[in-house]
């Protein structure tokens, strides 16, 4: 039968009897640091509530020694053996009636990460726990505070924010405003340190976003542009902060009746989301000062511990962990984080660099003439015999050909040596490494200005008038981009872009090979739903590479895979393996298709959905277990049916969310993928997956 609940009743202790009683707070170790010393405070005469409320001062814990040197050995007697017994920092509270002790209640204290970390080592070393209790207690996703910039505590205090948004990249920042990428490259430049504010980012704003402290957002979730790149950099980022009111004409920003202007100092905390309007002093973490060899690791205690932690994790799990980068430095740093390899490089963002966007617009601006006269072309040719007046038609073609043919294939003939030298610098980066290279993704409009004054510039360099360009980016207008003619879709439209990507590859991958140095590429065609459209793009590539063997008189080991991020690809994933020696799961993708939300608006509602319980997580940052991840299950299931063999892994912003890392242990995934900040969250995540298991 039901026993009800049970009841103490005891006789109440007063700390404010007279001079020879107190009350306070103790902690058996610094819950701020981690230091093994005894840290708490106290006050004679009061009761415990007078500590808390703020009315008094109390006095730190060393001075109880002065007062009461008996009460102060009793208790930190008790505080050894009460640690000792729950091996953890306790954090205690306590009475002392008449010069007697009384303590009132112990639970293990909450702490800082710094303070998590040092403790975890400390009691290992001090035979309190095991490594695999350490490991355990350690909070994955608390670790990337280890390597952001921090606000100085004492400026933050002082403090009081504008407003809030969501804490999309974890970091403190201070800078001037600016609102275009191209003013935060050039105040940059100039040495100033800036904010980028936008009301959402584009692949255009790659290179400001890059040369700023902090990038903020009025709209977009977790899982938006802003928010992506900017944990991929490890640069701090408040994204959806909707009472920011940006206005790109007037160049101000209001919130709550202040306006903000450029140049004016804002401040974001990528930990919390709080934007304050002020200038508040950071300073870098300690670990990516030794990371960058500014700091040696000996000078560094917290690096030290943190090395012990992610050594042990990686003693422990079974999944691999790889990095999502796209730049040879972006790929040192993830090596140095642990990554063993890239998962997810996107070629895109390597069309954006200096000079190179006008090798892409010149392409765009070529491709519908060169294209439409192309497949006229090729529709004569394939006919066994022709009339005369279709043979006059395809001497008439061909002339006309000539042009757009010299634009387009000149184009590709300029980025082509831009993607070698970017990958051979990857591949040298991550030597004896896997590196998986997802071709062309993004549709082309995003490679146009959209505003008139870029739109001129563009006309003057291309030497067409500026009505052309204006009408092209009308044209490549799609109401629904995601879901347009973007990744294996425009390579069906103009497999020569891929075939350039191939080449650009495998002729990276033969110089560093004859360094004596091991590549390993994986070339990854993205946004595939048939198994039709991965043979017919697959086949061009395949051509590409044998030519680049007998040009080059060599060879390297390459594999060919696809992302799946369409759910026709997961539920047809037996007819896709093949074709693909791999699969990586775009995540990302497939939660915005699979769920029916878009990953860009999403976020100005998803949060009432886990505010009333909808959903438990955000599907954005934490993977729908029982519907997208589903989709995963399936598409692991029917791969591994048709290629037993076959290499699985996920490069959405799941790979660095643990409890998305779990399920892919679960679903005996091979390796998760994700941002190279993201890279030891995801080792000790798979490690708490792996010990769960156990």
């Amino acid at each position: 039968g039901l026993l009800g609940t049970a009841v103490n009743v005891q006789a109440m202790v007063f700390g404010n009897m007279g001079d020879d009683c107190g009350t306070g707070v103790c902690f058996t170790r610094n819950p701020s640091t981690g230091k093994k010393e005894y840290y708490g405070e106290f006050l004679m005469n009061a009761q415990g509530e007078d500590v808390v409320a703020g009315i008094r001062t109390p006095e730190p814990m060393k001075q109880l020694n002065k007062k009461s040197p008996i009460i102060y050995k009793q208790l930190t007697g008790l505080m050894d053996k009460l640690e000792h017994h729950y091996r953890d920092m306790q954090d205690i509270e306590f009475t002392i009636q008449q010069d007697r002790l009384f303590i009132l209640q112990t639970r293990s204290g909450k702490r800082t990460i710094f303070a998590d970390v040092q403790i975890a080592v400390d009691m290992v070393k001090e035979k309190l726990i095991t490594q695999k209790n350490a490991l355990s207690r350690i909070d994955a996703k608390q670790l990337t505070q280890l390597f952001a910039p921090i606000f100085d505590s004492k400026d933050l205090d002082k403090s009081i924010p504008l407003t809030k948004g969501l804490n999309a990249s974890p970091g403190a920042a201070t800078g001037q405003i600016v609102f275009t990428a191209d003013e935060a490259e050039a105040w940059r430049n100039d040495g100033k340190s800036v904010i980028l504010v936008r009301i959402e980012t584009s692949p255009e704003d790659i290179g400001g976003m890059d040369a700023a402290k902090g990038i903020l957002t009025q709209r977009g979730g977790m899982t938006s542009h802003a928010a992506v790149v900017a944990r991929g950099m490890g640069t701090p980022c408040v994204a959806g902060a909707g009472d920011c009111q940006i206005d790109y004409k007037k160049k101000i920003m209001t919130v709550e009746n202040r306006k903000f202007k450029v140049g004016d100092w804002i401040s974001i905390d990528g930990f919390t989301g709080n934007i304050y309007g002020e200038h508040i002093d950071t300073k870098p973490s300690e670990i990516i000062q030794v990371i960058d060899g500014k700091l040696g690791p000996s000078k560094s205690k917290l690096y030290q511990n943190y090395k012990k932690i992610m050594s042990w994790a990686d003693e422990f799990r079974k999944l691999g962990v790889r990095t999502n980068a796209d730049t040879p430095e972006d790929s040192a740093r993830a090596r140095a984080f642990g990554a063993e390899g890239i998962g997810l490089c996107r070629t895109e963002h390597m069309f954006f660099e200096g000079d190179r966007i006008w090798a892409v617009r010149q392409l765009i601006l070529a491709a519908d003439d060169y294209a439409e006269l192309r497949d006229k072309i090729a529709a004569l040719d394939s006919q066994a015999s022709l009339s005369k007046e279709q043979k006059t038609e395809l001497v008439k073609l061909v002339q006309a050909f000539k042009g757009p043919k010299a634009k387009f294939e000149g184009a590709l003939k300029k980025l082509l040596p831009y993607q070698r030298k970017d990958f051979e610098g990857i591949f040298t980066a991550m030597a004896g490494l896997p590196v998986t290279i997802r071709l062309l993704d993004p549709p082309l409009h995003e490679f146009l200005p959209q505003d008139e004054k870029s739109q001129q510039e563009m006309a003057r360099r291309m030497k067409v008038k500026t009505a052309e360009v204006k009408a092209k980016v009308e044209e490549l207008h799609e109401f629904n981009p995601m879901l347009g003619h973007r990744g294996v879709r425009l390579a069906i439209t103009y497999p020569e872009i891929y075939r350039m990507q191939a080449r650009a590859i495998m002729e990276a991958a033969i110089s560093v090979s004859k360094k004596k140095k091991k590549v390993l590429p994986e070339i990854m065609i993205p946004l595939v739903g048939t198994e039709l459209e991965l043979k017919y793009v697959k086949e061009h590539i395949l051509d590409e590479i044998e030519k680049v063997f007998k040009e080059k008189k060599a060879k390297v080991k390459y594999m060919i895979g696809t992302m799946i991020e369409v759910p026709r690809a997961a539920v047809t994933a037996d007819r896709i393996a093949e074709d693909a020696e791999f699969f990586s799961f775009g995540t990302n993708d497939l939660t915005q298709m699979g769920m029916g939300f878009s990953r860009d608006d999403a976020g100005k509602f998803l949060k009432d959905y886990v505010r009333h319980g909808l959903y438990e997580f955000d599907p954005f940052q934490s993977l729908d277990r029982r519907g997208t991840g589903k989709l995963v299950k399936i598409g692991i299931e029917l791969g591994r049916l048709t290629r037993p063999k076959l290499k699985v892994g996920i490069c959405g912003e799941h790979g660095g969310d643990p409890r998305s890392v779990e399920f892919c242990h679960q679903v005996d995934m091979d390796y998760v993928s994700c941002s190279p900040f993201r890279v030891p969250i995801a080792r000790l995540a798979a490690a708490h997956a792996a010990l769960a298991d156990a």
